[in-house]
Order: C-alpha cells, then structure tokens, then sequence
C-alpha cells in the first residue's frame, strides 16, 4: 500500500491519528493505530484503531455501533501522524458527547465547562 511507504511509525509501531467530522471539521478523537488498524481501516472505509490499553486492534465503534465512516484520509508532511475526515454515526465519545474534545478551559477565569450537548447515555450503551 502506497500510503504505508510514506508513513514513519514510531518506536511501539504506532502513528496518531486524529479522526474529524468531515461536515464541519470538528476535531472528534485522537487515537493510536498501528499497520494493521491502517491496512483494516483503508480497506473497510471505517475506522480501525489500536487500543493500547487492551493491547488489540478494534473497530470504532465496536461496542457501540457508533462507527467512522472513512471519506478522506492525509497524511502530514513528515509522514508522522495522519488525519482521517469521517461520517461520524451517533458520537465518536464513550462519554456520551459528539466529541471526546467536549469540554472547553476558559483563561482568565480558570474554570472548565462543558461545551457539547451529550447524545447518549454511556450506561445504557456500555454494559
């Protein structure tokens, strides 16, 4: 695969990928994937990732059927991390919100606060 051959993994064999909505840009997650989640994810068109703390490759979305539909995938200019613009099903967080970037820091008053509407009830979903 072409695209393989400009990648630089690093030395756990992992590259970060930051996934967007490719309707509005919205940064959605950042995850780790490794060859295989690129392989699966490139030739699925949806998204795969390499969970690093189960040690496995998974699909997005594979609990709760929240999956990224692949539309268009770049690659940074020293081939170190990529960015994949998805169709995002439901939400991409496991905390119930569109976004995993769901909650905003304000300077000047310190105080953090939640910036998206939750979609889904973790609990009813994750079981």
């Amino acid at each position: 695969m072409q695209l393989l051959e400009k990648l630089h993994f690093n030395e756990k064999g992992l590259i970060p990928s930051v996934i967007v909505d490719v309707c509005d840009g919205k940064v959605l997650t950042l995850c780790y994937m490794n060859k295989d989640a690129v392989e699966k994810t490139i030739e699925t068109g949806k998204v795969h990732v390499f969970r690093r703390s189960q040690n496995r490759l998974m699909i997005k979305g594979e609990t709760s059927g929240h999956i990224q539909v692949v539309k268009k995938v770049f690659f940074d200019c020293e081939g170190n991390s990529l960015v994949f613009a998805v169709e995002q099903h439901v939400a991409a967080c496991h905390a119930g919100y569109k976004t995993c970037f769901y909650r905003e820091y304000i300077p000047g008053t310190d105080s953090i606060q939640i910036a998206e509407k939750k979609l889904f009830d973790p609990d009813r979903v994750y079981r």
